[in-house]
């Protein structure tokens, strides 16, 4: 190590030792993010503030995803610091740039004498670009980032890809640190030529000790007998708003190709969808075999996994997948299309789950037929896809995003002492997961 190297090293050490204050600009509260708030707040290197735009999401409201009212029975806003930042704009809501208007962003970031802002609001809105104007001026290092794995929209319309090849070169460079929550990624980031030290993996994890210890605690006999399912019998389950873009009516027509003696289908999930299931479903005479459960929220998820074998998410945009981790800590083979963004942090074909061509039900179903049935190599599989997505963890979530965040103070403040020197700082400690 050369004589540079030593002391940029010791200069990431000794801001490993420093407790960061860090704000978190959210545009609303979801089931997804409360719980890694919380686990943030709980980490003795970070103090951290959550800033949020809107409170949409918090309390009962109408979705127009599941397209019905929903709310949440997990706590969206217990466990950490949060505030609500008020909104100006003359038309509040999140559909629209001028929809977060939240001015006292400006005056938060000048005077909280942050180590760091991330950004979770997208750049699509008015308030992402007032405090990014703030942080510059005040000088605190700068983070935001996507979750997407594609510059393919959901809608699927090309001049959105051209679009975002010109600007998002662009774009990403206003930070100090992207941030991306897959290996996909940070493909993605580097075909776009963004640098190494520029770029941090910060995994999308869930809650891994809620969910297997709501596993472990679910009679799958009992679970499944409430739907009038064998006890012996393989069962596929599918969880997501019942969207085109989740291909839902692929797997029941794969289901149906399969025709895997004494399987059953389970549908978790409701939206606009529903009524073309349900006529498919008829059509092929599934009625008997196919369960559609409609919403199921948060809490009672985990005995929905644990009832099944596997799961299928056939998505044709899916920008990680997060129902990937939870149902593989509650003991399901995952079967996901190569538009998945997990696949790669998670899916190992044929060890852990297994990938197939996005709209492609002929290999889906031979996927399903020589899989289903098969009990010796599901439980083998089962296992190693739980080990997997064990190590996926949240205490991996917190180090990544605290690498992440010296990174980015090192980029503002005009050093790079690199990614290396980086990771053994916020190493997790011996014995954490």
């Amino acid at each position: 190590m050369n004589v540079m190297n030593v002391q940029q090293a010791g200069e990431a050490c000794a801001v490993s030792e420093k407790k960061y204050r860090v704000l978190l600009v959210a545009t609303h509260p979801t089931q997804y993010s409360a719980p890694a708030y919380q686990r943030l707040a709980r980490d003795p290197r970070v103090e951290i503030q959550v800033a949020y735009c809107s409170l949409q999401g918090a309390s009962a409201g109408f979705d127009p995803g599941f397209g019905r009212e929903v709310e949440w029975d997990i706590p969206l806003l217990e466990g950490y610091p949060w505030a609500q930042l008020p909104n100006r704009s003359p038309r509040p809501g999140l559909e629209r740039f001028g929809g977060l208007v939240n001015t006292g962003l400006w005056k938060l970031i000048r005077r909280g004498q942050f180590d760091a802002v991330i950004f979770y609001t997208g750049y699509r809105y008015a308030t992402f670009w007032l405090g990014l104007l703030a942080a510059k001026a005040s000088r605190t290092a700068v983070l935001f980032g996507t979750d997407a794995a594609t510059l393919d929209s959901r809608d699927g319309r090309a001049w959105k890809r051209r679009v975002k090849r010109l600007l998002w070169p662009l774009l990403f460079r206003l930070a100090d640190v992207a941030i991306v929550p897959s290996t996909t990624g940070m493909n993605l980031m580097r075909s776009l030529g963004f640098p190494e030290n520029r770029v941090a993996l910060t995994p999308y994890v869930v809650d891994n000790q809620r969910w297997e210890e709501a596993a472990a605690r679910t009679n799958r006999t009992a679970v499944r007998s409430g739907w009038a399912i064998p006890a012996d019998a393989s069962v596929i389950v599918f969880s997501a708003k019942l969207q085109p873009w989740k291909r839902p009516l692929d797997l029941v027509r794969a289901f149906a190709r399969a025709a895997v003696p004494g399987s059953y289908l389970l549908l978790a999930g409701e939206g606009p969808l529903r009524p073309a299931i349900e006529k498919e479903v008829e059509q092929l005479g599934l009625k008997d075999r196919v369960k559609m459960l409609g919403f199921v929220n948060q809490s009672a998820l985990p005995e929905v996994y644990r009832a099944a074998d596997v799961l299928v998410l056939p998505s044709d945009y899916e920008p990680f997948g997060v129902v990937v981790n939870e149902a593989m800590l509650c003991g399901c083979v995952p079967i996901v299309s190569d538009k998945v963004g997990a696949r790669l942090d998670l899916v190992d074909a044929g060890s852990t789950g297994f990938v197939f061509p996005v709209g492609d039900v002929e290999r889906l179903a031979s996927l399903l037929s020589g899989l289903l049935g098969d009990t010796a190599r599901l439980r083998r599989i089962s296992e190693a896809a739980r080990q997997r997505v064990a190590d996926w963890s949240p205490q991996l979530g917190v180090d990544r995003l605290l690498q992440a965040i010296g990174m980015a103070r090192n980029v503002a403040a005009g050093n790079h002492p690199g990614r290396r020197a980086a990771e053994r700082c916020f190493r997790a400690p011996s014995g954490e997961s």
